[in-house]
């Protein structure tokens, strides 16, 4: 039965990052109607964007490597590099493709996937590298003594930070102005354009978010 909940919890852990991966695929649709096949190579490009800062950082700085600043600064740096790239996927790819047949687009994402993971690649090589957060990837003792089962401290904080980011998400959504205006886009293109709201700055947003 210990075995049951441990896979079970494991499992629930492992959910909450696929939903933060997931949340992008549904806000890209439900603006723009574009299915981003692109969102797992974008999810490739911000790790090894945040690991490679991590490397380049004390390098340029002085800082010591592993520290606090530096995690913090890579994580902002990288943050900045995947909505600089959403927003230009929206104005160079989705833009011109305005109204042109579902299946255009779908393919476009494909050719997006390549493309990205090309530049990633140009950038930071190829080389393996490891996701260092500063986190072991060790057993909770407490869980592991009282009940004889294994869950990561690793998997722990990686869920709760996934759970803080869409519980960010979902309260921008609900109470700024930019978030009512994503939620009018995605009801209905042609009445929030007849009220005023700007589609491809909406649609610039969300691919910014998204990226994110």
């Amino acid at each position: 039965m210990g075995f049951f909940f441990e896979v079970l919890i494991g499992g629930l852990l492992s959910g909450v990052l696929y939903a933060l991966v997931a949340l992008g695929f549904v806000l890209i649709y439900k603006a723009s109607g574009v299915f981003n096949f692109a969102q797992g190579a974008m999810v490739f490009f911000a790790a090894l964007t945040f690991v490679g800062f991590q490397e380049l950082l004390p390098g340029w700085t002085g800082l010591e490597e592993g520290s606090a600043v530096v995690f913090w600064l890579a994580f902002i740096l990288a943050l900045a590099s995947m909505i600089v790239l959403g927003i230009l996927t929206e104005k160079v790819v989705l833009r011109p493709l305005v109204n042109q047949p579902h299946i255009t687009l779908f393919m476009a994402t494909i050719g997006l996937t390549f493309l990205v993971e090309g530049i990633a690649q140009a950038i930071w090589g190829a080389n393996v590298r490891a996701l260092d957060l500063g986190i072991t990837d060790e057993p909770i003792e407490w869980i592991l003594d009282s009940a004889d089962m294994i869950v990561s401290k690793f998997d722990v904080f990686a869920a709760a930070l996934a759970g803080i980011l869409v519980a960010a998400l979902a309260l921008f959504f609900q109470y700024t102005k930019v978030g009512r205006a994503l939620r009018a886009v995605a009801d209905d293109h042609q009445a929030a354009l007849s009220i005023g709201i700007p589609l491809q700055h909406i649609w610039a947003i969300v691919w910014g978010v998204a990226g994110f």
